[in-house]
């Protein structure tokens, strides 16, 4: 998809153009303030951000929260680095977020969606989201680096 899908509800915006992007909001917060990207340098998440499709939420223009989604756009999703911004929790952005990821033209009949979370399951299973159940789990495995970031130097943002 070659243009911007946006989405709009109660005065905030959702929108999948990166031009609209605020990278330093974003890698301020994965890096200093999420639980799973903790040091991440810039210049990852720029990178990451250049590989995924992007949401952006904006309230008046201002980027108030953030999820991006890695995909063949064919079989498969890994929804990834979710996150609104304390001043802006309890609104519902978080639904409205997840159902407008959801109705994107790019991300509709996958096989198969993943993603990772410590604390916010009760959000996810309202969409359908579900545990992945033993059977499956024994069927996958991981290359996983916790420590990746640890030994990066800090970034300007």
């Amino acid at each position: 998809m070659n243009s911007a899908y946006e989405a709009g509800e109660a005065g905030y915006i959702i929108s999948t153009d990166t031009a609209k992007l605020n990278i330093g909001l974003i890698h301020h917060y994965l890096s200093r303030e999420s639980y799973w990207a903790q040091g991440i340098p810039r210049a990852i998440v720029e990178k990451s951000i250049t590989n995924s499709i992007c949401f952006g939420i904006y309230k008046t223009g201002e980027q108030v929260g953030f999820a991006r989604v890695v995909s063949d756009k064919a079989t498969f999703a890994y929804l990834a680095d979710v996150f609104v911004l304390p001043a802006y929790r309890g609104k519902g952005l978080s639904k409205f977020l997840m159902k407008t990821i959801h109705a994107h033209p790019d991300l509709q009949n996958l096989r198969r969606w993943w993603l990772g979370t410590k604390d916010a399951h009760g959000l996810y299973a309202q969409f359908g989201w579900t545990l992945i159940n033993e059977d499956v789990a024994k069927r996958f495995m991981q290359l996983h680096n916790p420590d990746v970031y640890k030994n990066s130097s800090p970034q300007q943002e």
